[in-house]
């Protein structure tokens, strides 16, 4: 089944390919469909928005589209939830301080597979299904909205992500497409 707006990259996933080499033939053309687009070289490494997003990688999310970007206008970071972790912390600390973004939009959504699982029922589960009990955090939630106002507590106190940053946060409705936003 296509994608939304009824396209997919290479065809369809069916048969001997996999999606993985269906995607990579696309990514083949990339070049020529750069060139069409009139993108010469490469583009600065700085977004030209001056924004970085933290999303949920949630695949009924599509950030670019959402929010109108182009390739270079931002950087978006993507994990299970969008929630706001060490990594997520270092990459924009490298997001302002080495490439110039002035601001944070958090992303999550309606519908989100974090208010599903509990940390340590699924800590258990992948426990029982490898023998292996992972040692980092799953930081499942149970409110999107209140995890929003977490993430947005976090961002705005952390001692490496510039004070003068704006830092919104917002929840996806994935019925409705709408975007509302989450006060802190």
């Amino acid at each position: 089944m296509p994608g939304v707006g009824g396209r997919r990259p290479a065809g369809d996933v069916t048969g001997a390919a996999t999606a993985t080499e269906v995607l990579l033939t696309y990514a083949a053309g990339n070049p020529a469909r750069r060139q069409e687009a009139g993108l010469q070289g490469a583009l600065p490494a700085p977004p030209e928005l001056g924004v970085a997003v933290v999303a949920c990688m949630d695949a009924r999310l599509n950030v670019e589209a959402l929010l109108g970007l182009g390739e270079g206008d931002a950087h978006i970071l993507r994990n299970a939830g969008g929630v706001v972790t060490t990594d997520v912390v270092r990459s924009l600390a490298i997001s302002q301080n080495a490439l110039g973004t002035k601001e944070i939009i958090l992303l999550h959504h309606t519908g989100c597979g974090m208010e599903k699982i509990t940390e340590e029922g699924f800590r258990d589960q992948l426990e029982r299904d490898t023998g292996v009990r992972p040692e980092w955090s799953v930081q499942a939630f149970t409110d999107v909205a209140d995890d929003v106002r977490l993430s947005l507590r976090i961002l705005r106190s952390s001692p490496f992500l510039q004070a003068t940053t704006s830092v919104r946060g917002f929840v996806y409705d994935v019925e409705t497409g709408a975007l509302v936003e989450v006060p802190l």
